[in-house]
Order: structure tokens, then C-alpha cells, then sequence
């Protein structure tokens, strides 16, 4: 059933004709960060990171799949950094999260490749705000379409100390709103935001959920993120599916991640595959 999905999903990508793409590029200076501050590094504790994005000055863009083990239990929000900027060591600010909130009928273990995919995005309250003048929050947008071009700007294994920044990937096709891109990502940059740059200031149209190797080539994919975070930004407001509940009704909560959450890549071997939670 996962290979029927994922075959599908390919297809549909490899029937866009791919776009040239520029290169991945390592953002060492503070000058080359300027505009990118409010990407930032998510630690989620014991060694792993995801990426994400703020789209206001305390709510952090990521993908849901970065706040759960391999288990499928819940990460406690409290124990994750989100460092804004993070370039070898130092951060615009760091701030811890408070609370979380996933789509709703989001599940780390199932089956389901195009429904999950589509409903791996989350949202995280920090501690306290990150001043819009030291990191000026995302807008979001649903201007994407196949065929066209977008940038990503991630964090990853190997990459881990500074952002990297791709200014040109191909939109490569859509089903059922799930996307598919030729962005260059790898293990960490789970939840990276991925941008349409024709409005001047960078609008976020995606995030990066899953990805997979075959002949040398990375296809990595998301979804628009447009509805989904309409819908966490009212589900917060409510208290809807927010996590840690303070009457303890929420999912067991772990401190510290078991080592999986930022990465769905897999190797190539027999056909590209994706990767379990």
C-alpha cells in the first residue's frame, strides 16, 4: 500500500518537466542571513533537530512528525529549542516551546502516505516572543503550482551548525494538495519551510515532510501549508488538540527525543520508498 502510494506520487512528479535548479548554499555569514533570521533550528533533545520557520512572533512552523518518537508518543514541547538563525553556535534568540498542536487525525504510525503527509504540520507557542525586529516572522501563501519554481531554506545531517539555503527547486507536481519537490534536503530538514519568492519578502507555501533517494537524485515532499495552518492557528485559540494539557488528559509526554523525529529519508535500494515515523 505504501509502495502503490509512493509510486503514484512519483509519477505524477516525473510527468513535470524539472526545472534547473541552483545550488545548496551555506549561509556562514551574518551578512548572507539577513531576510532568514526567523528560520531556525528545533532541538528536540538527545542529538536531534528538525527545521522551522516562525509565522508569528511566538508560533513556529514545523512539521508534526518532529513532535513524536518512533513509538508514537507525544514529545513534551516544554523540553524543544527553537534557536532562531542558528549559525555555529550563536542565535538571533532561543526560546523554548510551551505548548504544541498537530492536524487533527494526524498519526505518526500509520499507513496512510498521502493522507499523513498532508496532515504532518504543527504548530509550537514559544516561551516568550522573538522580537519581528531581530526575526521578522513568515507570511503564508497557496501560490504554487507545478512547474514553477520555490526555494527551501533547511537545516540537515552534515549541515547541522549553519542554515543552507537553495534560492531555486522545482515544483515537480501536486496530488490531492500533497507536493512534490526537487529540493535538496536530507535527515533534519523535516519541517524546513519552502517559499515562493515572486512577492519580494518570502512566503512559506510549504514545508518539507518526507523524502527519498533514487540514482543520485532527491525527491522530497510536502504539502500547502495554507489550510492547515488556518486550521492550527483556531485549533490554539480554542485549546483544541493543544498538547500538554494541563488536566492530563493529553498522550503520554516524553522528555527528549529517541533519535528519529527529524529525518524521513531512506537509501535507495529496490525503487525510492519512504521511510516509517
Amino acid at each position: 500500500m505504501i509502495r502503490r502510494a509512493l509510486l503514484a506520487a512519483l509519477a505524477l512528479a516525473l510527468a513535470t518537466p524539472a526545472l534547473a535548479d541552483s545550488a545548496l548554499r551555506r549561509l556562514t555569514l551574518r551578512s548572507e542571513g539577513l531576510g532568514w533570521e526567523a528560520v531556525g533550528r528545533l532541538d528536540l533533545g538527545r542529538g536531534s533537530f528538525c527545521s522551522g520557520a516562525l509565522i508569528s512572533t511566538d508560533l513556529v512552523l514545523t512539521a508534526a512528525h518532529c513532535l513524536f518518537d518512533r513509538a508514537g508518543n507525544r514529545l513534551d514541547p516544554r523540553a524543544i529549542t527553537f534557536r532562531a538563525g542558528y549559525r555555529d553556535g550563536l542565535d538571533i534568540a532561543s526560546r523554548q516551546g510551551v505548548r504544541a498542536v498537530v492536524m487533527p487525525g494526524y498519526d505518526p504510525v500509520s499507513d496512510d502516505v498521502i493522507g499523513q503527509l498532508m496532515a504532518d504540520v504543527a504548530l509550537i507557542q514559544l516561551d516568550r516572543p522573538i522580537a519581528a525586529a531581530n526575526a521578522e516572522p513568515y507570511g503564508i501563501s497557496g501560490r504554487v503550482r507545478a512547474g514553477e519554481s520555490v526555494a527551501v531554506a533547511s537545516y540537515g545531517q552534515g549541515r547541522e551548525e549553519a542554515l543552507s539555503l537553495q534560492r531555486a527547486c522545482g515544483v515537480l507536481g501536486e496530488r490531492l494538495g500533497a507536493l512534490a519537490f526537487s529540493c535538496d534536503v536530507t535527515f533534519g530538514s523535516s519541517g524546513a519551510p519552502v517559499f515562493d519568492l515572486s512577492a519580494g519578502r518570502p512566503e512559506i507555501v510549504s514545508i518539507i515532510s518526507k523524502g527519498a533517494r533514487e540514482d543520485g537524485k532527491v525527491l522530497s515532499l510536502g504539502m500547502r501549508v495554507e489550510p492547515a495552518v488556518r486550521q492550527l492557528r483556531a485549533d490554539l485559540r480554542a485549546g483544541r488538540g493543544v498538547f500538554p494539557q494541563v488536566n492530563g488528559a493529553a498522550k503520554r509526554l516524553v522528555v527528549g527525543a529517541s533519535s528519529s523525529t527529524g529525518a524521513r529519508f531512506v537509501k535507495p535500494g529496490n525503487g525510492p520508498k519512504f521511510v516509517q515515523p
